[in-house]
């Protein structure tokens, strides 16, 4: 065999390697783990049967529910679901700086999607008083009671990530392994909590 032959066989074979490993690099997967999918899942059609019974009682009240809408507050409703859909984003860098290896951006990524859901809870719960403040509290209609109960049990998941994203954080300052697995995991459960939200705002907030 000449030269050029062995030459051309050696890079057919390195091209060859090459491409399989890109391959293996753009291989797509589902991040986290099957046991966290499976709690984010079951969790959505919890709030799905919830979504589906405001839409029954709507459908009976139209415009008893479009007159206690005009009593939210839209403006704190748009800055809450900009908040949530912003820390969104800056979970999802923090999950690729931790695959770059770069666990210090990512911590600090992490902290920034915590601080913009402590934000969304101070807002909310401000929201809540000025409510309240007016008058419109949960027994003053169908509307009402659905709006305290959504967004209440919204709060509770929103606080519920904020400590998952804690235990993240905590974990990757103390350990090497599974970190992108465990940032994944928790930024998976974060992902759900913004997407609740976007739908009860479209729910309470935007649909007439």
């Amino acid at each position: 065999m000449s030269d050029s032959q062995q030459i051309e066989l050696t890079s057919r074979s390195t091209d060859s390697r090459h491409a399989k490993s890109s391959t293996q690099r753009r291989a797509p997967y589902l991040p986290g783990d099957g046991a966290m999918w499976f709690f984010v899942l079951g969790d959505m059609i919890i709030f799905a049967s919830y979504f589906v019974a405001f839409m029954i009682f709507r459908a009976r009240e139209v415009s008893a529910f479009t007159t206690a809408q005009g009593n939210l507050y839209l403006d704190m409703g748009v800055v809450n679901t900009l908040l949530l859909l912003f820390s969104s984003w800056i979970a999802a860098r923090a999950v690729l700086a931790a695959r770059a290896g770069d666990n210090e951006r990512s911590l600090r990524l992490l902290v920034a999607t915590a601080t913009c859901g402590a934000v969304f809870i101070v807002l909310k719960l401000l929201e809540w008083w000025l409510e309240v403040s007016a008058g419109h509290t949960f027994a003053s209609g169908t509307f009402m009671s659905f709006y305290y109960v959504l967004t209440g049990v919204h709060m509770l998941h929103v606080v519920m990530g904020l400590v998952i994203l804690t235990v993240v954080m905590v974990y990757m300052r103390g350990n090497a392994d599974r970190r992108v697995q465990v940032v994944e995991q928790g930024t998976t459960y974060w992902h759900m909590v913004d997407l609740l939200w976007v739908i009860i705002f479209a729910l309470l907030y935007v649909m007439r």
